[in-house]
């Protein structure tokens, strides 16, 4: 399923920044310019929590929030 081009056009990264978005086909995802955060996209719809995008490998550090990706990481605690 692909997105609408005129959606694609106003949809910006949730974070303050609101950088643009680059969409990926294949992968059903969208990825910030600014941070690099990939957001996915379900059911047509795109997903565009930070709680629920994902941080590419070696990105920059946010001050504490971890990467998603269906596995739950601990946070400095013995798990």
């Amino acid at each position: 399923m692909s997105l609408d081009p005129q959606l694609l056009e106003i949809l910006a990264c949730p974070d303050t920044h609101h950088a643009p978005l680059t969409y990926d086909v294949d992968a059903q995802t969208l990825t910030c310019t600014e941070c690099g955060r990939i957001f996915p996209i379900r059911d047509g719809i795109p997903v565009l929590l930070l709680d629920e995008a994902v941080r590419p490998a070696g990105g920059a550090d946010d001050g504490g929030a971890g990467e998603r990706g269906g596995v739950s990481q601990p946070s400095g605690a013995d798990a």
